[in-house]
């Protein structure tokens, strides 16, 4: 997107409390459930909100976490055989995992927005998509959830 300067005044004040709500431990946990998920394939992110957000920035690991909550035969996001480069792509990527999310049934205010993810904007945000994602996993119990279930309320 485009490249920004630094914020100043009342523009930083917020972005500062809205870099507060993000959770370090919580971003543990969530890669944790991911790995367990998806698999090693997907490897592991370097610690920290930027690390997690290059980590998620393309929409692959999103989409592969998405569809393996889904039974074979029924993906609902279709994974590019080599990871997109183009920016217009990743954010294609993004928003197919955001439908895929609210279609399996996490709640439209708990869905993060394309530009939260893809310019680190509100990373608390798209931990609490994953967290939404996660809860309704373990609490539809049918067999597509791989993890400790304690990780997320019921």
């Amino acid at each position: 997107m485009a490249n920004k300067g630094p914020a100043y005044g009342m523009s930083r004040d917020v972005q500062s409390k809205i870099e507060k709500k993000y959770d370090d431990e919580l971003e543990d946990r969530l890669v944790e459930w991911i790995v367990a998920q998806c698999g090693a394939s997907v490897g592991r992110p370097d610690r920290g909100r930027l690390g997690f957000q290059v980590w998620l920035k393309n929409g692959i690991v999103l989409s592969r976490l998405v569809n393996s909550l889904y039974p074979d035969g029924s993906k609902p996001v279709k994974i590019p055989d080599s990871p997109p480069t183009m920016v217009f792509k990743q954010m294609e990527q993004i928003a197919q995992f955001l439908k895929a999310a609210e279609d399996y049934g996490v709640v439209k205010t708990d869905i993060f927005q394309t530009v939260d993810l893809f310019e680190a904007k509100d990373m608390a945000a798209v931990q609490r998509t994953l967290m939404a994602l996660g809860s309704l996993a373990v609490t539809k119990n049918d067999g597509n959830y791989h993890g400790d279930p304690n990780w997320f309320m019921k």
